[in-house]
């Protein structure tokens, strides 16, 4: 099984322009049998975020997660294909996927609780890979959840692209947070006062820093809908 996010960019989207991602679109890329679909949309509901860091032009409003048996296969080129129409630029990657607290699961095709904050990282030029990787995998993750009201984190670390056009990136990460964090830092950072909202985010800021975390990065608050997993397993006897 094979992971491949598809990032979508425009000059602009509107709520109709989401709808029919979560609608049309996603039945066309369910009918594609791949085993799992997730999509990301920048809706009205996360669409003034504070959050929002842009570097792209245009930026990313949406991300469309598929599994697959094949990177390469007929389907995953459908669904590429299928999207073209969508956006101004269709980027994919492929990645291999590390997920150190799991997305509770919800109803097929239901909006999770919250939003969902996914970051495009570069890779700073003075690390190397292994470096990179230590510091982001092993120092970071356990502050990263330590010091923000996160409940669900995905990290996923880019391959490479399938587009090719696709903007250099090396890692797409994934954070569900709850709601009132896209206004408030304090419920962001899940701290009770200023004292202790600035010692999560000064904490926050020297472990980004330790590996480029901290510059040249998009962030995009998106609504979240899962409408197929391969995860799944079915515990039931017989």
């Amino acid at each position: 099984m094979e992971k491949v996010i598809i990032a979508l960019r425009r000059a602009d989207t509107d709520d109709a322009w989401c709808e029919r991602m979560r609608g049309d679109v996603a039945g066309d890329l369910l009918g594609l049998g791949l085993p799992g679909l997730a999509i990301n949309v920048r809706d009205a509901v996360v669409r003034d975020s504070l959050m929002t860091m842009t570097t792209l032009a245009p930026p990313v409003v949406g991300f469309v997660t598929v599994w697959a048996h094949q990177y390469y296969g007929e389907a995953m080129t459908a669904a590429i294909s299928r999207l073209a129409s969508e956006a101004e630029h269709v980027d994919a990657y492929l990645v291999t996927e590390s997920v150190p607290l799991p997305a509770p699961l919800t109803a097929e095709g239901a909006r999770t609780d919250g939003f969902a904050n996914i970051a495009l990282l570069r890779r700073p030029e003075d690390l190397d890979e292994a470096t990179w990787l230590r510091r982001w995998h092993i120092d970071h993750t356990p502050v990263a959840i330590e010091t923000q009201s996160t409940f669900g984190y995905t990290q996923n670390a880019v391959v490479r692209a399938l587009t090719p056009t696709a903007p250099a990136i090396d890692a797409i990460v994934e954070e569900l947070f709850p709601e009132a964090a896209l206004s408030d830092l304090h419920a962001f950072f899940d701290a009770t006062d200023d004292d202790e909202l600035n010692r999560r985010m000064t904490r926050m800021v020297a472990s980004t820093s330790a590996f480029g975390a901290n510059r040249d990065v998009d962030t995009v608050p998106t609504s979240r809908y899962v409408y197929r997993t391969p995860f799944v397993v079915d515990n039931r006897l017989g």
